[in-house]
């Protein structure tokens, strides 16, 4: 499953489709009952999802909906590659869903547009991961459910690191060191994705700076920040970085098929990489870029939320109550089943058996160790204003000071905005 959050992207949006998916902006077929449920007798509900990569996700949520008896339920499986401007668009029609599954973005809850859930949430509220509570909290109501965890971080192939004589990398410095090394032929030493956005929240957190800071201003523009985006316009420069990769940094495919050593990927796509690697498989953080930083893992993830402005809020509620409160079962069927996650209750991930040994354990160690979450404050528009310093001063040559500043000046507009 891709998992955007502020951080991407996970917020700062990345969005897969399935593969072979239908042309963009096309709502999928819902089964073989239009994707209702089985015979509620309520007022029908409409729910929406992006289009997941993993076999049996579509037809899990569909199956778990027709279990719903109070209400009938159709899902609209979104196969367009760019879930959130179909999302949106969709929200100002008279076809808007009822819910939805999207980020804690602050702009939804200023407008309106999002119910206030505090009332199904509190009786469980100790439950939850406090993390993804405080990231979907405003002024003390809590908007969304989160339905799944997905820490972000590099797979890699211990024997290619062994073959080239190159430990783990713990530093940024390191990180470039063993792309160098593990280039060889057609094999690049490393694989960030196609347009880098999913690597810049992992780089501000990693050269020991932030997004906003807990008063709700920049806290990105830094001298290690800046250090890291000259970092990393040399290694893309380098020749050792995999550019125009056939499928994105969501997909496996690029270390499963050997055209890199190291890849950024998320959790979702582990058992994918076990299958087609077996043991040949290691994880670790994004390394630190400044001596002042940390290794940091990105904590992305899909929260369900009701639409404030549709005609069924009270039965939207009702819903998310049961299948995202009540049902644990479906709730780790979702999380482990068709990619792994990990369950934002903390009584189901204590239970999830395929997360307790391995590379799965080593990969909640990470995601507790050096995970950021949401911050519901951080835009797409400020994420987009990151994304084009990426774009600037990596992918092109811009001065890093400079690209900063202008990133400061669309934040700053996005801050008043919303905070005055």
């Amino acid at each position: 499953m891709s998992a955007m959050s502020n951080s991407n992207w996970s917020r700062r949006s990345l969005f897969r489709a399935a593969a072979g998916m239908a042309a963009a902006g096309t709502l999928a077929a819902c089964g073989s009952n239009n994707g209702r449920g089985g015979g509620g007798s309520g007022k029908g509900l409409t729910q929406m999802f992006h289009a997941y990569g993993e076999a049996g996700t579509e037809q899990a949520i569909k199956r778990y909906a027709a279990a719903y008896k109070k209400a009938d339920v159709t899902t609209q499986w979104i196969t367009s590659a760019d879930y959130e401007t179909k999302l949106f668009a969709t929200l100002l029609t008279k076809s808007a869903p009822d819910l939805f599954e999207f980020h804690p973005q602050i702009q939804m809850v200023k407008s309106g547009q999002v119910a206030d859930l505090t009332d199904i949430i509190d009786p469980v509220k100790s439950d939850f991961n406090p993390a993804d509570i405080a990231s979907h909290t405003v002024d003390g109501k809590i908007y969304g459910v989160r339905m799944i965890d997905d820490p972000q971080f590099f797979y890699y192939r211990p024997s290619l690191f062994e073959k080239a004589g190159v430990k783990v990398p713990e530093t940024f410095d390191e990180l470039m060191e063993a792309a160098a090394k593990l280039t060889t032929g057609k094999v690049k030493g490393l694989y960030v994705g196609n347009d880098l956005h999913a690597i810049v929240n992992p780089l501000i957190w990693s050269a020991g700076a932030d997004t906003l800071d807990d008063k709700n201003e920049i806290a990105y523009h830094t001298p290690g920040v800046i250090e890291g985006l000259k970092k990393m316009r040399t290694l893309f420069t380098s020749g050792h970085l995999l550019l125009g990769a056939p499928t994105d940094y969501w997909d496996p495919s690029s270390l499963s098929q050997g055209l890199c050593a190291i890849q950024f990927c998320g959790l979702w796509a582990m058992p994918q990489f076990q299958k087609a690697l077996g043991v040949d498989l290691g994880i670790f953080p994004f390394p630190k870029v400044t001596d002042a930083g940390k290794q940091s893992v990105v904590n992305g993830g899909w929260s369900m939320f009701v639409n404030a402005k549709g005609d069924n809020v009270e039965a939207a509620k009702e819903y998310v109550k049961w299948l995202w409160i009540d049902q644990k079962g479906y709730q780790e069927d979702w999380a482990t089943s068709y990619g792994f996650h990990i369950p934002p209750r903390t009584s189901i991930a204590a239970s999830a058996t395929k997360l307790k040994t391995g590379l799965p354990a080593e990969s909640v160690k990470l995601f507790n160790d050096f995970g950021h979450f949401d911050n519901i404050g951080w835009t797409q528009a400020m994420i987009q204003a990151t994304w084009d310093v990426m774009a600037n001063c990596v992918r092109k040559s811009g001065d890093p000071e400079k690209a900063l500043d202008e990133c400061d000046k669309a934040v700053n507009r996005e801050l008043k905005k919303l905070f005055g």
